[in-house]
Order: structure tokens, then C-alpha cells, then sequence
């Protein structure tokens, strides 16, 4: 600090031409400076001097010699796709195979659905109240060193061995079922009964003279359900009733999942409840599989919410009756009607198991 004062102080006694002459110079010797004289080096400083725009084009020579598709085709071995795509595999060959098929969930699998989207009311109640309920009513306690049943009985007839053709022959099936009915096994937790789909069907006969009344039974069926109908013909010709085997004469569509659980809690909920002196659902329906039907009138079509809503749009006298087919896991009528009363659906008359 002290020398600064010192030269500040000579400089004072300075005239104002040698201070400026003393600034000139200053700036002279500033510019000629090595710092400001040389120029940087570009690779020193890590910058790209070459560009795209400085490599020569291609020759016509060049052009016509570059055929990559002919080199693909003269390549003998293709390059492996699991290498670079993975495939699902068509086909499960069980559990301690190495190639194992993804979940449902994953977008990949082969049976990947997208979804769900909603949850019904009828199944988040199914999970939570009823499938619990029907393993608890249907248990069967067997003690600890029971010993096993005798295993049942061929149901399978034999030949008497009357004629030498009878040896090694197929046995026959029971009398008057050319098919053996399922054999009713207990409810566990690995077999709970639930439903697996919905038929929605309407016959319409006056469809044979008038088409209108087939396209009014499309849409109805198409309201209800929100799948797109099926056209169902028939199969026989009946003179008397005028009937031409192979002419269209009804609808059907099929629902599954929480469609089929919507349905049958619309059913329940806003249906059944308003149709005036109804019983309930005959208890000698069934196909002694598990599955279960019904019938709908006219009149109660027109009790639900999606035709009610558009009542105006149906022809009054054109609303069909529909049939409601339900199937489900179980293994007899007796689980299926168990199934369906925990849902809220009503049975009466003669039981037939």
C-alpha cells in the first residue's frame, strides 16, 4: 500500500502529456503480449474440426456394389430371433420344464387380456362374503386315520363274454346317456363353485315373415348383454308352422367375467324384484352339471334399466322373451343352486339333485 501511495503521489507531479504518452504504451505492449498474440489450439481445447460435409460421395461404382439384400440372401444361416425377440411358447410342457409360458397379466402371454377395468359389486361380495360362506357350509370333516372310502363303482357297463368279439371290446355307457354325467366332487378351497359365463338367447319365430322383429330382438339382446348378438338359424322344417330349416330365427350372446357378474347382480337388484308375483326360479332346473336356466317374459325384458331407459326406440309388440343360461364351476345343480341362492336368487318347488 505504501508503494501504490508513492506512485500516485509521483504521479501527481507529472504534467498531462507524459501520462498520456506513458498510457500509450501501455497498450502497445498489451497487444504484443504472447497471451493475446498466438492462437489457441483446437485439440487442446477438445474441439471437432471435422465435419460430415468434408467426406467425398459415393461413386456410381460404389452405389451399385452396396446390395445389402443381396448379402442377406446369400447368408446361409439366418441370425436366431430368441436371440433378439422372445416368443411365448405355444404349447405348456409342465412345471419343471425350462421354457415357462409368462402370466396372464403380462402383455406378452398369449392369452394376455387386458383388464379389468371395474370391479362388480356381485364379486368383490362373492370374494369377501360368499365363496368363504360355501367352503364353511359344504365342509366335510374327516378325522385324523380314517381309512380311505372303497373306490366307486365302474360306472361303465361290460360285455357277458357271450361271443369271442366281447374280448378286449370298449365298454358301453350307462342306459339312456350315451355321455357319463359329472360326478359331484366336495367343495375345498381349490374347487369353490363360481359362475364362468352368461348365454343371453331369444327365439323369435315371427322373424321367419318379418325380419323387423329380428333386428328388435338383436338390439334388445345387444342392450342387455352389450355383446354383439349372434344370429342362431334353425335346424329342422316344420310345415304345420311354417318353419324353413336354415332361415335365422334368433339371438344369442355370450358374457364372461365381471360382464357376467353385472348382469346377474342387474338381475337381482333392479329386476326380479318388480316383477309382479313371481315365486322365484323352479329348483328342477339344471342339467345335472351345474348349470343353470331361466326364462324372462316380454314384459319383464322391459323391466330392465338399459330398454327401460330407451322404451321409446322398441316397438311395444316386437320386445322378445329371453332365456338366461348360467354356467358355473360347480360339479351338480345342488352346488350351482347354492351358488346362486348366496347371490340372491330365489328357488321354489321340488328339489332335484
Amino acid at each position: 500500500m505504501a508503494g501504490l501511495r508513492e506512485v500516485s503521489r509521483s504521479a501527481h507531479s507529472l504534467p498531462l502529456s507524459q501520462i498520456l504518452r506513458l498510457g500509450q504504451s501501455c497498450r502497445t505492449c498489451q497487444r504484443r503480449s504472447a497471451s493475446t498474440e498466438t492462437k489457441p489450439d483446437p485439440a487442446a481445447l477438445g474441439v471437432v474440426t471435422d465435419s460430415s460435409f468434408d467426406i467425398p460421395q459415393l461413386t456410381p461404382e460404389q452405389k451399385a456394389t452396396f446390395r445389402p439384400w443381396k448379402r442377406a440372401a446369400d447368408r446361409k444361416f439366418n441370425l436366431p430371433s430368441s436371440r433378439y425377440q422372445y416368443h411365448p411358447p405355444k404349447y405348456n410342457r409342465g412345471p419343471l420344464h425350462p421354457i415357462q409360458s409368462p402370466m396372464s397379466s403380462d402383455p406378452i402371454a398369449r392369452d394376455f387380456v387386458p383388464g379389468p377395468f371395474n370391479l362388480p359389486r356381485l364379486k368383490q361380495t362373492y370374494q369377501s362374503t360368499v365363496a368363504p360362506d360355501l367352503m364353511t357350509l359344504a365342509y366335510n370333516h374327516v378325522p385324523p386315520g380314517t381309512k380311505n372310502k372303497e373306490p366307486p363303482a365302474d360306472r361303465l357297463r361290460g360285455w357277458d363274454g357271450s361271443s369271442p368279439y366281447h374280448e378286449n371290446r370298449q365298454k358301453r355307457g350307462p342306459r339312456g346317456a350315451p355321455v357319463l354325467p359329472i360326478r359331484e366332487r366336495n367343495i375345498t378351497f381349490r374347487n369353490i363353485p363360481e359362475i364362468k359365463e352368461i348365454t343371453v338367447s331369444a327365439y323369435v319365430p315371427e322373424a321367419l315373415k318379418n325380419d323387423d322383429h329380428l333386428v328388435v330382438a338383436r338390439t334388445v339382446v345387444l342392450n342387455l348383454t352389450g355383446a354383439m348378438p349372434e344370429i342362431t338359424r334353425t335346424r329342422k322344417s316344420v310345415v304345420q308352422w311354417g318353419i324353413v330349416s336354415g332361415r335365422p330365427a334368433g339371438v344369442k350372446a355370450t358374457i364372461y367375467g365381471n360382464a357376467a357378474y353385472e348382469f346377474l347382480d342387474r338381475c337381482t337388484q333392479l329386476v326380479f324384484p318388480r316383477i309382479k308375483d313371481w315365486k322365484g326360479i323352479k329348483a328342477t332346473t339344471g342339467d345335472s352339471s351345474g348349470n343353470l336356466s331361466w326364462g324372462l317374459n316380454p314384459e319383464d325384458v322391459a323391466l330392465f334399466p338399459e330398454v327401460e331407459a330407451s322404451y321409446s326406440v322398441f316397438p311395444a309388440k316386437m320386445i322378445p322373451g329371453v332365456k338366461i343360461f348360467v354356467k358355473t364351476t360347480a360339479t351338480s345343480d345342488r352346488q350351482a343352486r347354492l351358488l346362486l341362492q348366496a347371490m340372491g336368487i330365489p328357488f321354489y318347488g321340488e328339489i332335484r339333485n
